[in-house]
């Protein structure tokens, strides 16, 4: 077991998350997404091939805060294209980004986990002639990131996670963290989990993963808001990660770009495949290459498989939807959700996501996004 914290394997990524922090800054200072641009509208832009057709003026958006990093360049990428349209992506929470959409307040919304059937029903309203659809648009792996002095080498499988998680595990010395990791010298220090504070994808999934393999010790629905008791809470997947970044003793979950960009070191999953698995975007891939494809119509929700033992295939992901009406589009903003969503869903917007932490949605399932975001109405 390596305890030294292995900087120089972990400079490739910090290096390419350190050019995604500079774009957020660029494009948006925080969760304000204005800025200038640049390019012509109504014509693809000679530096990309974004088609800026039909797009004009504000877009507002809200939503899943670990689709963040990803909005973020495909806004500034996106506005650099496109002269005198400007994207505004509120980063809060799932939940709050599918109530502003249903409000009708935003243009799409962006979820880490798939309408509920009484969320489509209310979408009706706002929709009138048609109603919310979920298009997957990026997907990448739920890192369970900790802060342990002299351990950098850390690997645990689905119950010991559900007995942190829930407080039956209060200690890092304890047996059962220490023999899935012979030879590391664990301390004798409590145990900080992080979870987040409001409604959250993010933590729904985290919660499919456990109930998925580790059922007898995680006895709750998989729902957005947290559910065991104990543990701390933060806002955001970025209060998440500041909090296991300032903490010794914590651990804490996030989309992978808030540890990479913050050098936090992430958890391998012990899943019982040949040898435990590292949260990657590759690894990611793996397992959301195996998603079907579980909505009706226009609906592209995905079935993921959280229980896969496949080599290599890190089994705690989620994918990232953006929610629109699949008719009865706000006209004044149809133009323009259609042109942001199709830059988003093409090669050249999943081209950029792998170096930011995520993982391409596979290339059958977008393929059905695009047709279906051309097809908006």
């Amino acid at each position: 077991m390596k305890l030294q914290r292995k900087t120089g394997l972990r400079a490739t990524a910090l290096g390419a998350l350190a050019v995604s922090g500079a774009l957020v800054l660029t494009a948006c200072g925080s969760d304000d997404n204005s800025g200038s641009t640049g390019g012509t509208s109504g014509q693809t832009s000679a530096a990309s091939n974004i088609a800026c057709d039909g797009a004009q003026g504000k877009l507002l958006a809200s939503g899943s805060s670990a689709q963040k990093n990803a909005m973020d360049l495909w806004v500034k990428n996106y506005m650099a294209a496109c002269s005198g349209v400007e994207i505004n992506y509120k980063s809060s929470s799932s939940g709050e980004g599918i109530v502003a959409f249903n409000q009708g307040t935003v243009g799409f919304a962006g979820s880490d986990s798939a309408l509920k059937p009484e969320e489509v029903a209310e979408s009706k309203k706002t929709c009138q002639s048609g109603q919310g659809i979920n298009l997957p648009m990026v997907g990448g792996p739920v890192a369970l990131g900790y802060n342990l002095s002299g351990v950098d080498d850390l690997t645990l499988d689905a119950p010991t996670i559900a007995k942190i998680f829930n407080g039956k595990i209060k200690k890092w010395n304890d047996p059962a963290i220490a023999k899935l990791n012979e030879g590391a010298s664990l301390p004798d220090k409590a145990i900080q989990a992080f979870h987040r504070s409001e409604d959250s994808g993010t933590t729904q999934n985290l919660g499919k993963y456990l109930g998925a393999t580790a059922a007898s010790d995680w006895p709750y629905e998989a729902e957005k808001k947290w559910p065991a008791p104990g543990g701390q809470a933060a806002s955001g997947s970025s209060g998440v990660a500041a909090q296991v970044k300032q903490v010794d003793g914590a651990i804490g979950y996030f989309e992978l770009s808030y540890a990479t960009s913050q050098s936090i070191p992430t958890v391998q999953i012990d899943t019982g495949a040949a040898a435990p698995v590292q949260a990657t975007s590759a690894n990611a891939s793996k397992a959301i290459a195996a998603a079907k494809v579980k909505g009706t119509g226009k609906d592209l929700a995905l079935e993921l498989d959280y229980a896969t033992k496949a080599d290599g295939a890190y089994p705690i992901v989620l994918v990232t939807y953006e929610v629109v009406c699949d008719t009865g589009n706000k006209p004044e903003t149809l133009g323009t959700v259609k042109s942001f969503l199709g830059y988003a869903a093409s090669d050249e917007g999943q081209q950029v996501l792998s170096g930011a932490g995520y993982a391409p949605i596979p290339a059958e399932i977008n393929a059905k996004v695009r047709e279906t975001v051309a097809g908006l109405k």
